[in-house]
């Protein structure tokens, strides 16, 4: 009932837009738009792809609408973090270009292809230029641009009889804007520097597993450590080369300064454990049992709520919950409350010891963060799989960000933060948090996650250029809602062979949100599909 009541009002939409002069606005429905007899499209939607699914979606990454375009057999290599470069510089508006994400470019403006022939004249990083956002500021109006951008290497060039260049470039690496001017022949020029990319963090594997347990030092202190601390240094020194020394004590404490022993220490004096408890059947705090607890005189507290609340954490410690709670025959209370809690507080010393929780140290291992972007994108999204690229989770956060679809903004976002770890736990919120994509400038519902559509085997989300020359990042829905179309379909420059387009407005407040995509061919499926730009998408997608 509700998706009739939507198709009934987008009906109406379109209706009273065909009131309007025919000269300033030429409306056509579009044989094909939802109706009641679509319901077998959507039916077999999985992952964001109908039934009967025919389209090749290798043929949107070619960009065949550019015409031949040749290969320039030049690849570059990646240049050390830190270099000073100066590069030809397009500030794009709508676009974010990300390391590996293809970038199609059609050059008009003489000043462009200037800048262009300079990057592929160029000694120092040829065949080069730099990729940079710009936006309207929503206060003033004015254009604004971003202080991070992509190199992007010009991998295919074709010169038109018209004068105008079609190239097609690929994102190599972020830097930072620190200036930028006008050359005399009007290319936009600037010096950039390249942005250090960290190696991706494991969970410290010094920390769990290895180490000896928390009962061989229950009664170490700092002066003894410190000791162990210097002859592990002496016995590093004599044999380096002795791989199983990583894995030792003493190579751990090696590596361990002063000030840094010093909190290993208060860490294993203060918190005798740490996660042994299952998270689905535990909360946080019963993850602990803190010294103040287990040897201070609270134990023995009169209403004995401190020694109820101990037990229940060795409890739960050691598998035995209240249901399961083994019968045992009153004991004599001695100092620790109960007999036979020393034996279970044992079970505590025997685990490894860390500076931090187990739950602490995943929040940053980077590859369990790639393996948890992969699992809620194949969830979410599901093509292309990012499984291949666990193993790698900077080329993974990287990869992800460029094909999300979200609002532009948040993309630029995503391009900024630099960490590994800390871009995959922002695009697993992200992913988490997606489902509704909205008009920018109304907040109209455009469409829903379980509407997103997959047409080209990048992902979800493209960058395509128009005839002339402004670059659009869509993302592509089988079905939206609120849009009203503009003009008649046509055939020519189709981003997707087999496929005529039409422009669509917002039905609200009449912003251009993208194009309506429909088969030529009969036997071709989807038979409709929507193209939606990211730069007017709401940063809100809840």
């Amino acid at each position: 009932m509700d998706e009739d009541r939507i198709l009934a009002r987008e009906r109406y939409q379109i209706e009273q837009i065909r009131e309007l002069d025919d000269e300033v606005l030429q409306i056509e429905e579009v044989e094909g738009l939802p109706d009641d007899s679509d319901d077998d499209q959507a039916s077999g939607h999985v992952h964001g792809r109908p039934g009967d699914f025919t389209f090749d979606t290798c043929l949107a990454p070619l960009h065949t609408y550019l015409g031949e375009v040749e290969d320039t057999h030049h690849r570059t290599s990646f240049v050390d973090t830190g270099a000073i470069l100066t590069l030809p510089l397009f500030y794009l508006e709508g676009v974010v270009l990300f390391p590996e994400a293809t970038l199609p470019l059609r050059i008009i403006q003489p000043k462009f292809i200037a800048a262009v022939e300079r990057a592929m004249g160029q000694v120092d990083s040829s065949f080069t230029i730099g990729v940079v956002r710009v936006y309207r500021d929503p206060n003033s109006g004015s254009l604004r641009s971003a202080a991070v951008g992509t190199t992007a290497e010009i991998r295919q060039y074709r010169r038109l009889e018209d004068g105008s260049v079609n190239v097609v470039t690929r994102g190599k690496q972020r830097f930072h804007v620190r200036r930028h001017w006008i050359e005399a022949d009007g290319a936009q020029c600037g010096e950039i520097e390249i942005i250090e990319e960290d190696l991706p963090l494991r969970m410290p594997r010094d920390a769990f597993g290895r180490l000896p347990p928390l009962r061989n030092l229950s009664s170490r202190n700092f002066p003894d450590a410190a000791k162990s601390h210097h002859k592990a240094k002496r016995h590093r020194d004599a044999d380096e080369n002795n791989d199983s020394d990583a894995e030792s004590e003493e190579s751990f404490l090696t590596e361990l300064t002063l000030s840094e022993m010093r909190l290993h220490q208060t860490a294993i004096q203060s918190c005798s454990a740490y996660d042994m408890i299952d998270e689905s059947t535990s909360s946080d705090d019963e993850k602990y049992v803190c010294e103040s607890e287990l040897c201070s005189g609270k134990s023995q507290s009169s209403d004995g709520s401190s020694r109820s609340k101990y037990r229940r954490r060795i409890d739960a410690a050691s598998g035995v919950g209240r249901k399961g709670a083994i019968n045992q025959s009153p004991q004599k209370e001695d100092a620790w409350g109960k007999r036979g809690m020393p034996s279970r507080l044992n079970q505590f010393r025997a685990v490894p010891r860390a500076f931090w929780p187990h739950w602490v140290y995943q929040m940053y291992d980077s590859f369990s963060l790639a393996q948890k972007a992969a699992d809620m994108w194949k969830q979410v999204v599901g093509a292309p799989s990012m499984e291949g690229f666990v193993r790698k989770p900077d080329i993974l956060s990287f990869s992800i960000a460029s094909k999300i679809p979200i609002s532009e903004s948040t993309r630029q976002e995503l391009l900024e933060i630099n960490g590994v770890s800390y871009r995959l736990r922002r695009e697993i919120e992200l992913l988490e948090g997606f489902d509704r994509v909205r008009c920018k400038n109304c907040q109209t519902v455009i469409a829903r996650r379980s509407d997103m559509l997959v047409m080209s085997n990048e992902g979800p989300l493209g960058a395509y250029v128009n005839p002339n020359g402004f670059v659009h990042e869509i993302m592509t829905f089988y079905k939206a809602n609120g849009l009203a179309l503009i003009g008649r379909p046509r055939e020519e420059y189709s981003w997707f062979p087999g496929y005529a387009w039409t422009i669509s407005n917002c039905a609200t407040c009449e912003r251009h949100m993208g194009w309506l995509f429909t088969a030529i061919n009969k036997k071709l499926k989807p038979k409709y599909f929507w193209g939606v730009r990211s730069s007017q998408v709401a940063d809100d997608m809840r």
